[in-house]
C-alpha cells in the first residue's frame, strides 16, 4: 500500500535553491523518510531491516561522508551520520542537517537505555517542526536490566508516535507502516513556537528558523540574516525538558546510586580525574598491550600465522607458482601479498583492533569516555584539538592505522589533520611498544627518561606548531554526559564487533596495496638502494652501527619490525635510546601510510609522511650529538 499524505502536505520536495540539497533530488517524487539518531543507537540495523539488501551508498557532495539510501514500501529511505544535535559544528552534523531539512518524516531512533542522552535530539527535531516517529530501540536491554519505560506517557509528552522495538530482531516493526502514514508534528514549548513563527517572514521554514535562533552560521547566511545568540538558553531549556520527561517516564532501579554519582564527580575533578585516567590507561595497557598484543598475538601471529597459515599456502602454491619466481616472491615471499598481509591482517591486527575497540566500548558504555574528553579538553586545546581527540590519540597506542580512521569523529578538517600528524609523528603502536618497553627496561632508567621526555616533547611541539600554522581555532566541545553505569556486556560486544568489522572492511584493501608496493620495491632493488643511502646518516649523524639502517627500512613495512631489528645489535644504552627515538618518530608502517593517504588525501598525507622522515633523523641525531 502506497503511503498517503495529509491534506495540504506535499509528498515531495520542490527544487531547493541550495546546491547541497540537489544531491537529494533523485528518482521519482516519493515521500522521504530520514533516519536520525545519536551514534551507536542501531540506525543501520533499522535501515537494513526496512530496506533489505538493496541500497545505494554514495558520498555527500564535497565531503567524504557516505550516505545510504534505499526504499521501504512507497517511501524513499535515507540514513544520516550519527549526531547528538542538528548543527554545523562538524562535517557529519552539516550533512545530517541538510538531509533532515529535506525530510518529509523523520524516523528518530533512540537507545531506550540512554533516554536522558538521546531525547535531546528528539526534542530538537520536534522544535524544528518536523513530522517525527520515535523508535525506542534495545527494548530487550531495558527488560534485561529491569528498567521500566512508560511508553504511552512518553508518546503523550512528545506528541508523536513512539514504537518500542528490537531492531536486530525486527521486533516492533509491524506497526511502523501505520505510524509513518500518520506521522505528525510533536509538542513544542509554547514560547519557542511563537518565536519561530515570528521568524518565518525572514527564514524559509520553521526548521531553519530554529537553527538560525540557535546560532547556526551556515543557515543564517543562506537567508541573509544574522545568526541568533540564544543557543545556550535554548539548549538549557531543552535539557531541562528532557530531564522532566525522563523523570516522568523512566524507572531505573540502578540510575540513582550514591557510588556511581560519586565516581562521576571524581572523573571531572582534575585532582581525582587524572589518577583515574592514569589507572584506566594502565588497565587498558595491561589488557591490550600485554594480554592481547604480547600473549594472544604471540600465539595467533607466531603459531597460527607464521607456523600454520604461511607454510600451508606456500605448499599449495609452490607447484603452480615457484617461490623463486617474481610472481612467487610477490605472492608468498618475505613481503608476500597472500602470506605476510594475511598474517598481518588476520592474526596480528584483528586481535589488536578488536581489543582496543572493546576497551573503548567499555569506557564509552560506562559513561567514562565523554567525561575523559571533558577533563582533557583544555589541555588538548593548546594543541589545536578539543577533548574528543583523546579517543584517536588513546586508540593510537593500540593501532595507529585504526586510530587514523577514527579521526573522522573530530569536527573539522583542521583538527583531523592535526590529530593525524600527531599520531604519525609521536604515537607508538602497541606492537612497537612491547619491543620498546623490553629494550628500554634493559637499557636502564636514564635512557628510559630521555626517551620519554623527547617523545612527549615532539608530540607537544608537533601539535603546537600545527595549531599556530593552520588557520582556524579548535571547535568547542559540546557533549552530553550520560550517567555512570556498569557497562552492558551485550552493548560492548555489539559495538566491538561492528567497529572492528567496519575497520577491517575499509582498511584491508589498502594493506594489500601496501604489501604489493613493498614487494615490488624489494624485487626492483629499491629497498636495498634506500638502505644504502641511509647508512651514512645512520653512522655519522645518529652514531649507530651501519646495520641499523636496515632496521629503519624494515620500520617502513611494520613499525615493530624496525624496533625488533635492534634486538640483535650490540648497542650501548644511549645508542638504544637514539635508535628507539628515531624508530618511533620514523615514517608510519605501510598500512598506516595507505590509510592516511585515503583519509587525508595524497597532498596532506605525503607532507605528513615526508615530515616524519625529517623529524625522525633530525631529533634522533640531535639527541645522539648531545648525549651520545
Amino acid at each position: 500500500m502506497a503511503p498517503t499524505a495529509s491534506p495540504g502536505t506535499p509528498t515531495h520536495f520542490e527544487p531547493h535553491p541550495h546546491p547541497e540539497l540537489a544531491f537529494l533530488q533523485r528518482g521519482p517524487a516519493r515521500p522521504r523518510v530520514v533516519l536520525a539518531g545519536n551514534p551507536n543507537v542501531g540506525k543501520s540495523m533499522v535501515f537494513n531491516g526496512l530496506s533489505g539488501l538493496y541500497a545505494d551508498v554514495s558520498n555527500f557532495p564535497g565531503t567524504t561522508i557516505e550516505i545510504t539510501r534505499g526504499s521501504y514500501l512507497g517511501y524513499e529511505l535515507c540514513d544520516t551520520p550519527g549526531i547528538y544535535g542538528v548543527a554545523s559544528f562538524s562535517e557529519e552534523e552539516r550533512v545530517a542537517r541538510d538531509i533532515l531539512l529535506a525530510a518529509d518524516v523523520v524516523l528518530d531512533v533512540v537507545d531506550a537505555t540512554h533516554l536522558e542522552r538521546d531525547l535531546f535530539l528528539t526534542l530538537q527535531l520536534l522544535d524544528m517542526g518536523k513530522k517525527v516517529v520515535v523508535l525506542l530501540n534495545f527494548m530487550d536491554e531495558v527488560r534485561r536490566h529491569r528498567m521500566e519505560i512508560a511508553v504511552d506517557r512518553l508518546a503523550a509528552l512528545l506528541g508523536v508516535e513512539v514504537l518500542p522495538v528490537v531492531a536486530v530482531k525486527r521486533q516492533g516493526f509491524e506497526r511502523l507502516e501505520a505510524a509513518l502514514r500518520d506521522a505528525r508534528e510533536g509538542t513544542q514549548a509554547p514560547e519557542l513556537h511563537a518565536t519561530l513563527h515570528g521568524m518565518l517572514d525572514r527564514v524559509g521554514s520553521q526548521a531553519e528558523a530554529l537553527l538560525v535562533l540557535e546560532g547556526d552560521p551556515v543557515i543564517a547566511e543562506r537567508h541573509g540574516v544574522p545568526p541568533g545568540r540564544d543557543q545556550e538558553a535554548v539548549y538549557i531549556e531543552r535539557r531541562n525538558r528532557v530531564n522532566r520527561i525522563v523523570g516522568e517516564v523512566l524507572h531505573d532501579p540502578f540510575a540513582r546510586r550514591w557510588f556511581p554519582d560519586l565516581v562521576a564527580r571524581c572523573t571531572l575533578n582534575p585532582w581525582t580525574g587524572v589518577p583515574l585516567f592514569v589507572g584506566a590507561l594502565y588497565l587498558t595497557y595491561l589488557f591490550v598491550g600485554v594480554l592481547v598484543a604480547q600473549k594472544l598475538v604471540g600465539f595467533t601471529e607466531g603459531y597460527l600465522g607464521h607456523g600454520l597459515w604461511e607454510p600451508w599456502v606456500r605448499g599449495v602454491l609452490e607447484p603452480v607458482v615457484p617461490r623463486a619466481s617474481w610472481l612467487g616472491a610477490l605472492l608468498v615471499g618475505e613481503f608476500g601479498v597472500i602470506t605476510m598481509t594475511t598474517t598481518y591482517l588476520v592474526f596480528l591486527l584483528l586481535p589488536l583492533v578488536a581489543a582496543f575497540h572493546a576497551a573503548l566500548s567499555v569506557m564509552e558504555d560506562s559513561g567514562y569516555l565523554p567525561r575523559l574528553a571533558t577533563m582533557v579538553d583544555r589541555t588538548l586545546s593548546a594543541l589545536g584539538l578539543n577533548g574528543s581527540a583523546v579517543i584517536p590519540l588513546v586508540l593510537g597506542f593500540g593501532c595507529v592505522t585504526s586510530a587514523t580512521v577514527s579521526t573522522r569523529l573530530l569536527p573539522t578538517r583542521r583538527e583531523r589533520t592535526i590529530a593525524t600528524a600527531i599520531l604519525q609523528f609521536a604515537i607508538p603502536c602497541s606492537a612497537q611498544l612491547a619491543v620498546i618497553s623490553s629494550l628500554l627496561a634493559a637499557a636502564g632508567f636514564r635512557p628510559m627518561l630521555v626517551y620519554s621526555v623527547v617523545i612527549l616533547g615532539v608530540l607537544v611541539a608537533a601539535g603546537t606548531i600545527l595549531n599556530r600554522l593552520m588557520p582556524g581555532e579548535p571547535t568547542p566541545l559540546l557533549l552530553d554526559l550520560p550517567p555512570m553505569r556498569l557497562p552492558r556486556p551485550r552493548n560492548v560486544a555489539r559495538k566491538t564487533a561492528l567497529r572492528t568489522y567496519h575497520f577491517m572492511k575499509e582498511a584491508s584493501g589498502w594493506f594489500f596495496v601496501g604489501a604489493l608496493v613493498v614487494g615490488l620495491a624489494q624485487l626492483s632493488g629499491a629497498l636495498q638502494v634506500i638502505t644504502a643511502a641511509l647508512r651514512p646518516i645512520t653512522v655519522h649523524w645518529l652514531r649507530l652501527p651501519p646495520q641499523a639502517s636496515t632496521a629503519f627500512v624494515m620500520g617502513v613495512v611494520r613499525r615493530d619490525f624496525g624496533a625488533a631489528g635492534l634486538y640483535h645489535m650490540a648497542l650501548r644504552p644511549m645508542q638504544v635510546t637514539v635508535a628507539l627515538i628515531t624508530i618511533t618518530l620514523f615514517v608510519p608502517c605501510i598500512a598506516s601510510l595507505m590509510v592516511m593517504l585515503k583519509e587525508r588525501g595524497w597532498r596532506e598525507g605525503l607532507i605528513i609522511w615526508g615530515g616524519t622522515w625529517v623529524a625522525a633523523f633530525a631529533v634522533g641525531g640531535l639527541v645522539a650529538q648531545v648525549v651520545g
